[in-house]
């Protein structure tokens, strides 16, 4: 799906902390969690490349300044041009080209050591009036379509990583789209545009692009089919394009088993337009479950070798396409639209291996009631405004003779004398200047010693 806008997003990051107060009963413990973003934190690009993984995001050209530009930089080693290498933008009029915003991006990228994925050549959306509305045979139409493949990959030959040549060939049934190419052509224009492209650029990997194909269905076998088939042909052909425009809590179970599939074919995998819809309002709990399915997609990326990455469409809320399409649906991108990361930019972070900071939130153990040989437990979990998470784990070592028997609103589990306890499945997000607890019965001998602060 490529529609007309493009996303931002901000950075947080989880952080630890190393604090401890030795009052009688209560000690400040160490968090595993989500929070904020702060200078130090490696930027999403830089975690990426240990993995030797790509994480781009689809951009406006006008908008490359500011605190956008600074993100997008920043954060991002792969840019995608939102619209500004669609056909109806580089040839509003026959054999006569716009390229600058398309150029824009391009040096932009340069300027920041990025790569750029060419998007999209062969569409059946987004045409100019000329083309969708004239009336072509068959020669004159390969003419067009040879010739606008030719002119624009030409213009970036060596500049660009890869190419989606042909974006959303098929139906939902895994048959071939009707299309003004696929009606006057046949569904052979996909192997002519591919032969094209490798002429015009033999450096550039090339890509069909489509959504819903994330998960093993009848469009993504079509696709596998159509894949297998160019190469015993000898076509040209990289790699595949998953797009995943996802809805909130409906992550494809199979994602990680296609890819594979897709890779043992001999291509390239990429998800190339990731997003998350949710209904509005964006509440706590949604937020966190959009964090967990963007941890399940990037995670079905990193374990499979011939996933080159992840490019989210657009990376903020103020640019995404999906209120103007889904009536009341949004809040789909990793940054508000403020630029504030949201639990879904750790997510993405966590992926790649980053550890979890809690800076700016603090665990506080307390003892609300002791008698001979029990006691209730309590932990309270707050961050200071600005700061939040999107799931959390704290852990400390008894003394000898201190043990849990029950625990609520946690999940705690004790080795010996460590003990670890992380958030039910409905009470991970700390927000903003908020708070959550959970509580425990245990039982002591000799001692209640408030326990020794540890990492989690």
């Amino acid at each position: 799906m490529s529609p007309s806008r493009t996303a931002d997003k901000a950075v947080l990051r989880p952080r630890l902390l190393t604090l401890l107060t030795g009052v009688a009963t209560t000690a400040t413990l160490l968090l595993g969690l989500a929070g904020t973003a702060t200078a130090a934190d490696p930027p999403l690009r830089d975690l990426a490349t240990t993995k030797g993984k790509v994480i781009g995001t689809a951009v406006t050209g006008s908008k490359l300044t500011g605190t956008y530009g600074d993100l997008a930089g920043a954060q991002f080693n792969s840019l995608t041009p939102g619209n500004a290498m669609k056909w109806e933008s580089v040839e509003p009029t026959r054999g006569t080209y716009n390229w600058t915003e398309a150029d824009q991006i391009v040096a932009f990228a340069q300027a920041h050591n990025q790569q750029v994925r060419g998007h999209t050549l062969v569409w059946h959306s987004q045409n100019p009036g000329w083309l969708a509305n004239g009336t072509w045979t068959p020669a004159q139409l390969s003419t067009v379509l040879q010739d606008h493949i030719t002119t624009e990959v030409t213009r970036y030959k060596g500049k660009l990583a890869a190419w989606d040549v042909v974006n959303e060939p098929f139906n939902e049934d895994g048959t071939y789209r009707s299309t003004l190419w696929s009606n006057n052509l046949g569904t052979d224009y996909i192997a002519q545009a591919l032969t094209w492209a490798r002429a015009a650029d033999p450096t550039a990997k090339l890509y069909i692009n489509d959504y819903n194909v994330e998960g093993v269905n009848a469009k993504s076998t079509a696709l596998y089919n159509l894949v297998k088939s160019l190469k015993e042909r000898g076509i040209p052909i990289d790699g595949v394009g998953l797009q995943a425009h996802l809805i909130l809590g409906q992550y494809p179970s199979t994602l990680q088993q296609n890819i594979q599939r897709f890779a043992d074919l001999g291509v390239d995998v990429a998800i190339t337009e990731l997003d998350i819809r949710m209904q509005l309002p964006a509440t706590d709990a949604r937020l966190t479950q959009q964090a967990a399915d963007y941890k399940a997609v990037m995670g079905a990326c990193v374990a499979v070798t011939r996933c080159v990455g992840v490019t989210v469409w657009g990376f903020t809320d103020s640019d995404s396409w999906i209120p103007d399409v889904f009536d009341g649906y949004g809040a789909a991108t990793p940054y508000t639209e403020s630029f504030v990361p949201k639990p879904a930019y750790y997510a993405i972070a966590q992926s790649f291996g980053d550890t979890p900071s809690t800076e700016g939130c603090t665990a506080t153990y307390s003892v609300p009631s002791q008698w001979n040989t029990g006691f209730t437990g309590q932990v309270t979990i707050a961050c200071s405004a600005g700061r939040s998470l999107s799931s959390w784990k704290v852990s400390w070592t008894y003394g000898a003779g201190q043990q849990i028997t029950q625990a609520w609103n946690a999940t705690c589990t004790q080795a010996g004398a460590a003990v670890t306890c992380v958030n039910a499945s409905y009470n991970g997000t700390v927000p903003s200047g908020g708070s959550v607890s959970f509580g425990f019965n245990g039982t002591w001998s000799g001692s209640n010693a408030v326990p020794t602060v540890t990492l989690g």
